[in-house]
């Protein structure tokens, strides 16, 4: 399918005075997690609330950062989440994207909002 990246904007809703920062995220379904690098983790000054244990792509461990509270917004969607910090480059993994009601198009190589729900996000609770 080939890489497909979404525009984003991050806040810290802890800090409302910090200016947001608006990234290219890779999005990846396999991954689970908002991933930030550690600049960005600094420039939004996002607390570190414990570190986790994460498996990379090449099969290795390592311990992470796990810093919060996370505002994420994606066009007229938005989702409060915890990040790992890890990587050069943000990394938009399932969990936020389902928060969000966004929805991978291979064939466009774009994330969009869910056709079925353009106004307001649908969540499942069953």
């Amino acid at each position: 399918m080939g890489l497909v990246y979404a525009a984003i904007t991050l806040r810290n809703p802890q800090h409302p005075e910090l200016q947001p920062i608006d990234v290219s995220a890779m999005a990846d379904t396999d991954a689970l997690h908002l991933c930030v690098p550690q600049h960005i983790a600094i420039q939004l000054r996002f607390q570190t609330l414990y570190e986790r244990e994460v498996v990379t792509a090449d099969g290795s461990t390592r311990l992470c950062p796990y810093v919060g509270p996370v505002e994420l917004r994606f066009g007229n969607r938005a989702c409060f989440t915890g990040a790992l910090v890890l990587g050069n480059d943000v990394l938009l993994g399932a969990v936020p994207m389902e928060d969000m009601d966004l929805v991978v198009s291979p064939s466009a190589r774009t994330v969009t909002v869910n056709p079925a729900s353009p106004n307001i996000p649908t969540s499942i609770v069953k």
